[in-house]
């Protein structure tokens, strides 16, 4: 007998004849023998509708009360899969995310720091399917909080992650992690196997298909995971520690795409130690993410512009926080553009090949695509271009790294 946690996304509980289809493929799980726990998420567009009440009721809406509005989408998913189960003849019940998950930091915004495990080892023990509204839990004054946004797949990695279960699924309407937006690739390859890591990497850069939260816990605790379709029977991704020796690839294991960046530059700043502080503090203490960073000297060295960018949301606050210590940073103007978007390449192979970046780098080159900023990590190359550009770069690189090709046309071309 294992012990699963499945999670289901908005698209999947959207209505009551796609809450009977999870409820299916739940029983399916309970008559193996499974123990089984359900995270579920609002049903599609219903967090954002509750989002939009909150903004009508106040513009400066009490965050505490903001909290209290918005998890009750899962709430109702949670309790209509619970009677859907119970009509299937199943032993199931809802319970509230305050009842299990307790969590720290900013309404809104906060972190899972424990599971109370008792309540759901007891439920689980006694043959019952423990249904979970994701995205919430308690704060230590009692009040409800919520986990920001995409938050269901952080509450099950840690639900799973607290109660010990053998792996957490998560089902989506897509059938696994690819190699690029299939949507942009035709024919992007859906991957077998992908490391935490490369998976993070990914999530982190644009990727939707996991939250980034959620893989970052799934691989500290080292808790298997599954990207699975919620809609067809077919073979997911499943997220491991490392590959083996049957799954080592030199390439690449995705490309992904983000396009909310937007790009601000600062001229003729004094080519000074402390200059980058003097811009970045003053963002940081906003609470406003930096991304991609260059630093350009003139000729003379005696100026310099800089040229980072921020989620394109943010993008009116910063350039305001910017504005009021002009005087304190020295610039010259300030420039922007909301029309860029960030180009990646994410792969294990990265790390013992540096040949693929040069690789990266002259498929963009002979397509004509001009780079405004690089940035890398150990596993991952990103590359920041005009918007009307990230279509093509990703086109081209997919086939610059043969992931077009599909393991069977490779190997009938190598036998030939």
């Amino acid at each position: 007998m294992a012990r699963i946690v499945m999670k289901f996304g908005g698209t999947s509980m959207a209505g009551i004849e796609r809450i009977r289809n999870v409820a299916s493929r739940v029983k399916r799980e309970r008559e193996a023998g499974n123990e089984v726990l359900v995270v579920v998420s609002a049903m599609a567009g219903e967090t954002d509708r509750l989002v939009q009440l909150c903004r009508e009721a106040s513009a400066l809406s009490d965050p505490k009360e903001y909290d209290v509005v918005v998890a009750s989408g899962e709430q109702v998913t949670a309790g209509l899969l619970a009677m859907t189960l119970q009509g299937m003849g199943l032993k199931a019940r809802s319970f509230m995310g305050w009842q299990l998950v307790r969590s720290v930091g900013a309404h809104g915004n906060s972190r899972i720091e424990a599971i109370e495990r008792e309540l759901l080892d007891e439920a689980l023990h006694g043959g019952t399917v423990a249904v979970i509204p994701g995205f919430q839990g308690v704060s230590e004054d009692g009040r409800v909080t919520t986990l920001g946004r995409g938050g269901s797949d952080t509450s099950a990695v840690g639900i799973a992650a607290g109660v010990g279960a053998d792996r957490c699924d998560i089902y989506t309407d897509v059938d696994g992690v690819y190699t690029t937006d299939p949507r942009i690739v035709p024919r992007a390859r859906k991957l077998d196997f992908i490391t935490f890591e490369e998976m993070l990497e990914l999530a982190g850069v644009g990727a939707k298909v996991l939250q980034t939260r959620s893989v970052g816990l799934a691989m500290r605790e080292n808790l298997p995971l599954r990207v699975l379709s919620a809609f067809e029977d077919l073979p997911g991704t499943e997220v491991v520690a490392e590959l083996g020796a049957d799954m080592e690839r030199n390439t690449i294991a995705g490309i992904a795409t983000d396009r909310n960046e937007a790009k601000i530059t600062l001229t003729r700043l004094a080519d000074r130690a402390g200059v980058v502080g003097a811009v970045l503090g003053p963002l940081a203490e906003a609470g406003i993410a930096i991304d991609m960073i260059v630093q350009a000297a003139s000729r003379e060295g005696a100026e310099s512009d800089i040229t980072f960018t921020v989620p394109t949301a943010s993008l009116h606050q910063a350039m305001a926080v910017i504005e009021t210590r002009k005087a304190d940073i020295g610039y010259d103007e300030m420039l922007f553009d909301p029309n860029v978007a960030k180009v990646s390449i994410v792969g294990v192979g990265i790390r013992s090949n540096p040949a693929l970046a040069a690789t990266m780098f002259k498929a963009l080159a002979e397509a004509r695509i001009n780079l405004i900023a690089v940035s890398a990590s150990e596993i991952k190359v990103s590359a920041l271009m005009t918007e009307d550009q990230m279509e093509t770069a990703v086109r081209v690189l997919h086939t610059a790294f043969g992931l077009d090709s599909r393991p069977d046309e490779k190997a009938a071309g190598a036998a030939a």
